[in-house]
């Protein structure tokens, strides 16, 4: 597993702020006068029913921290690879992002009878999330 010996190569303030943006770019993307009043509609939710999930702040946690591990797994691709550019650490995450995570929502939306709606706008965000996530990485490499 060679990809792990670049752990140590990784620049952790690109990190941080590759997760921040990430956060920052969800925050907005869901926020009802952008995209969250289609994404409720297209699930059957309204604001009401989100605020009173069972879960409360915890809830927030496992996204957290899973697009803390989507930043670092980002820096240590992009370092074993030498992506040390802007353009070329955006347009690694972008293929990433399409085959993964996109791909992801395709087949499980799918399967679960989700509008296509909902499929478009999580993978939208999570193309441009990871974008810009690699974009930074790769800048600051």
């Amino acid at each position: 597993m060679d990809w792990l010996s670049h752990i140590s190569q990784i620049n952790w303030l690109a990190v941080l702020l590759a997760f921040i943006s990430s956060v920052v770019i969800g925050f907005v993307w869901y926020m009802p006068a952008v995209l969250g009043r289609r994404w409720m509609q297209a699930i059957g939710k309204t604001e009401e029913d989100l605020k009173n999930i069972d879960g409360g702040a915890g809830i927030w946690i496992p996204m957290m921290l899973a697009s803390a591990l989507t930043s670092i797994l980002l820096a240590i691709l992009i370092s074993a690879l030498e992506l040390n550019t802007f353009l070329a650490g955006g347009f690694f995450a972008l293929v990433l992002a399409l085959v993964f995570r996109a791909g992801g929502h395709v087949i499980h939306n799918g399967f679960a009878g989700r509008p296509s709606e909902v499929t478009v706008i999580d993978a939208g965000h999570d193309i441009l999330a990871m974008t810009i996530a690699g974009a930074i990485i790769g800048a600051m490499q």
